[in-house]
């Protein structure tokens, strides 16, 4: 049966009108995560921010095996969208708050074996490992409201609500900054008062996104009556859910598995090389939260196409993604190669940590110009659901990421390891480009 077409159009300011609310909203995550490791460094322990680095990156890492709930609920959404779906493509969302609400009840099951793990996979040192402890015991309890609002998140993008995405976003952070500030320099609660912060706000971001979902079908009663369990449940449905949702967290567990062999190398290094690096690593990933503006336009605008069959909306917003990415990660790279010796300076107070970080800033500063392909392909495919391609990509890259470690940083020290971080972007978009050159055809059906 021949899939049916619905034309539209896609210009620059449909680009921007998603893209620049979900920058926005995205710069918010790594600047939690600045605020939290500023108000601690500038206590003048490099253990107790090492402590708290380390145990952002945990938790990062855990929770990334359960970041399908926004991609892969994105990436559907936007193809039911494209498809005319009169329900909004309210099942996907379903099934994925379901699936993160288990996932939660088993991190939080499980966090004692978690912390055991973490402590071995990092080999932090015992005044790291105290810190880490306090603040994961209290961390572990925004597991439920985080998943959900993964889901929530995934739904509202996928149907290119970027202002409403961007809204529950800045919540999350508008809460948690003040409250860490507060917590901490005023409470002096250490990382307890930093793990504490970040529940609070993912909790109160959860509560409103799920009522910003219940009113636009109209109130509870008639969300209930729109979710037919035969159709929730559906045997096709599942399996391709759960298809995506596997090959979504094995790619999620690889691009982690790299930033925690980062991290754990500069902890092997000692407790200056691993702070410094954290702060650097803060530079990278605003530039991935700023291109990751870029990357949710591609994802939805893709997908709408696909959903649609309509091939020349596809390419339209394939080009102006790669084209928008590359003006802003240039624009990246000469901010922090002209002001990151000024941010290093505001983060820590520590002389050793400054000095270490400014003798690295200029290959750091040089990953936004190396990310942008991998970020904007991320897009690309969680919209057309390309999952096996970011699977095998991500899994090779890690391979490759692994091996030129092993090599250039026993050759060159910190700096092998930091270019062996930029050929890991590097072979992720060399095989994207590869693979979905030859699956672009096949997406779209005469």
């Amino acid at each position: 049966m021949t899939r049916p077409t619905y034309p539209f159009d896609v210009r620059s300011r449909d680009v921007w009108a998603i893209a620049l609310p979900a920058s926005v909203a995205f710069i918010t995550e790594p600047l939690a995560g600045l605020v939290d490791i500023t108000v601690i460094g500038r206590q003048g322990d490099a253990a107790v921010l090492g402590g708290v680095v380390v145990g952002a990156l945990v938790f990062d890492f855990i929770f990334s095996m359960a970041y399908f709930l926004r991609t892969g609920t994105a990436g559907l959404t936007a193809q039911a969208i494209g498809a005319r779906d009169p329900r909004d493509g309210l099942l996907h969302a379903a099934r994925a708050i379901g699936i993160g609400i288990i996932a939660a009840a088993l991190m939080i099951a499980l966090q004692v074996p978690l912390l055991a793990l973490a402590n071995l996979a990092m080999a932090p040192t015992p005044g790291v490992a105290e810190a880490l402890k306090q603040y994961f015991e209290v961390r572990i309890w925004a597991a439920p409201f985080s998943l959900i609002n993964y889901a929530l998140l995934g739904w509202f993008y996928g149907r290119a609500q970027a202002k409403t995405g961007m809204m529950l976003q800045m919540l999350i952070h508008g809460i948690d900054i003040p409250l860490s500030i507060l917590f901490v320099m005023s409470f002096g609660w250490g990382p307890h008062g930093a793990a504490l912060a970040t529940v609070i706000g993912q909790a109160a971001a959860c509560l409103l996104g799920l009522v910003f979902l219940v009113r636009h079908f109209g109130g509870f009663r008639k969300i209930m009556a729109l979710i037919v369990p035969d159709e929730l449940f559906h045997g096709h449905a599942l399996q391709r859910m759960f298809g995506l949702s596997r090959d979504l967290m094995i790619r999620s567990i690889a691009l982690m598995g790299a930033y925690a062999y980062f991290a754990a190398q500069g902890s092997r290094l000692g407790e200056v090389p691993l702070a410094a690096n954290a702060i650097l690593l803060n530079f990278l990933m605003i530039s991935g939260f700023f291109l990751d503006g870029i990357a949710q336009a591609a994802e939805q605008l893709c997908g709408k196409a696909v959903g649609a069959n309509w091939r020349p909306a596809f390419d339209r917003a394939y080009t102006l993604a790669f084209r928008w990415g590359t003006l802003i990660a240039v624009g990246l790279a000469l901010v922090w190669f002209a002001g990151g010796w000024y941010l290093i300076d505001f983060m820590t107070t520590s002389e050793p940590v400054r000095e270490y970080a400014r003798m690295f800033l200029w290959v750091a500063a040089l990953s936004s110009l190396t990310g942008m392909p991998a970020f904007v392909f991320d897009g690309i495919l969680v919209g057309v659901t390309l999952n096996t391609v970011m699977r095998n990509g991500m899994v090779l890259a890690l391979a490759l990421f692994l091996a030129a470690a092993v090599v250039l940083q026993g050759a060159f020290g910190n700096t092998g390891l930091w270019i062996s971080i930029h050929l890991f972007f590097l072979c992720r978009a060399g095989f994207y480009w590869w693979a979905l050159e030859r699956k672009k055809a096949g997406l779209f059906s005469s």
